[in-house]
């Protein structure tokens, strides 16, 4: 399956901007792929819905370390590795907000 989300906030800028579009899959096949660099959204219970990219990923604990691309970004230093059960989806597309 497919989704298109919104980005909401910097954390990612400059690679992902707020009010940028992204479209991720939630195919388990892509799922079951994931390697650092690739960007993912996933669910954090005190945070909700988050975007960041992979640092690293465990195969063997199924567990991603997650970076921002900015100092103060909230990610794996603070939130701890992701469990692949939180993620929710991996980007395959990115739409920069229209500029007007």
């Amino acid at each position: 399956m497919l989704r298109l989300l919104k980005v909401n906030g910097d954390s990612m800028a400059p690679d992902l901007k707020e009010g940028d579009f992204v479209v991720i899959t939630t195919v388990p096949f892509f799922l079951n792929r994931l390697k650092p660099g690739n960007i993912i959204v996933f669910e954090n219970k005190q945070y909700g819905t988050l975007i960041k990219r992979i640092a690293s990923f465990d195969p063997q604990s199924a567990e991603a370390y997650v970076e921002g691309t900015q100092p103060e970004s909230l990610d794996s230093r603070r939130l701890g590795p992701i469990h692949r059960d939180a993620i929710r989806g991996k980007v395959i597309a990115h739409f920069p907000k229209n500029k007007r």
